[in-house]
């Protein structure tokens, strides 16, 4: 009796914390909080999505995709001698010609660098009944691979390899090539982030917007947060018809220098967030953190300590290789 007795008062935490996940579970899921939570994922930001005037000196590229998909892009070449090749990655919404105020400086430091359009992106081949989100799927990283598959067909190839710069969901979608292509050297991203890392703190500040209850929301440990997160995710991809890519699941392969840069003020992807993505490298990661810079407004704060920092990275890890 006694040891029945003490069995139970061993297990009976247990059975405690079980019971309450398993109300919290029915509580978060009779209330269609991973419905409201795919709502608010297809919610797009509101950014100033800038673009570029087309530069005559710029060659103008055409390359294939996936899929029998086209391609667009624009070839700077450096006026001297070159120092290495840089793929850039444009920002949601804009086109390859947006690349210029970054990539002037680069140009005139030694550096070729290549801009390309994703599908359904400027003037790339439009996939019928696909409308992109802030957030990579499957055709952004496959877009992304073949704008390195054609930097390694070109004539002009570096044989020692290329560096990343991106911005945002351009950053994202090349960070993801990066990390399985040796031939993609190292990498600098601006507003980077990832689905899941950003999906976590916001889900914790809508339920509790939405349920006022602490004993809901307040003790829920982050897993189980995440277990709603993944589930409303997979019912975008439903209504969608795409594939979400999570660079938190390939992170933990990134072997190389990376520099992320991030606007200290950003009010939509937070430096926390930024920072939470980082940590799931094996490696160590130059975080710089841009004070008063909202979200990809960091080149506009910073400018020239901006660019100095972006060939001076370049000059270690890609063309001192």
């Amino acid at each position: 009796m006694e040891t029945a007795l003490g069995l139970l008062l061993l297990f009976l935490p247990i059975l405690g914390v079980f019971g309450f996940m398993g109300y919290c579970f029915v509580y978060v899921r009779n209330h269609d909080y991973t419905g409201r939570l795919a709502r608010i994922f297809e919610e797009k930001p509101l950014f100033i999505i800038p673009r570029g005037e087309a530069n005559p000196n710029a060659e103008d590229v055409k390359f294939a995709g996936p899929d029998g998909s086209t391609l667009c892009g624009c070839y700077f070449k450096t006026p001297h001698t070159r120092k290495g090749v840089v793929l850039f990655g444009i920002e949601y919404g804009s086109d390859r010609w947006s690349c210029q105020s970054y990539c002037d400086p680069l140009l005139a430091a030694g550096y070729d660098v290549f801009a390309y359009e994703p599908r359904n992106q400027g003037d790339s081949t439009t996939i019928p009944n696909y409308v992109p989100l802030q957030w990579i799927t499957r055709y952004e990283v496959l877009d992304a691979i073949a704008a390195v598959a054609y930097l390694k067909s070109r004539p002009d190839a570096d044989p020692k390899g290329i560096g990343l710069f991106g911005v945002s969901k351009g950053a994202n979608a090349g960070l993801a090539v990066a990390v399985r292509d040796d031939w993609v050297r190292c990498a600098v991203t601006d507003g980077a982030f990832g689905i899941l890392t950003v999906m976590l703190p916001y889900m914790k500040h809508w339920i509790a917007i939405y349920n006022q209850s602490v004993l809901v929301h307040g003790m829920m440990p982050a897993w189980f947060y995440m277990i709603f997160a993944r589930k409303g995710v997979r019912r975008v991809q439903r209504s969608r018809k795409v594939r979400f890519f999570h660079l938190e699941e390939v992170l933990p392969k990134w072997k190389k220098p990376w520099l992320q840069i991030h606007g200290d003020a950003d009010s939509y992807i937070k430096p926390t967030m930024a920072k939470d993505l980082h940590k799931h490298c094996a490696s160590f990661v130059e975080f710089w953190s841009v004070p008063k810079a909202r979200h990809n407004q960091a080149i506009t704060i910073a400018g020239e300590e901006y660019h100095a920092k972006v060939i001076a990275f370049l000059d270690k890890h890609l063309a001192g290789v």
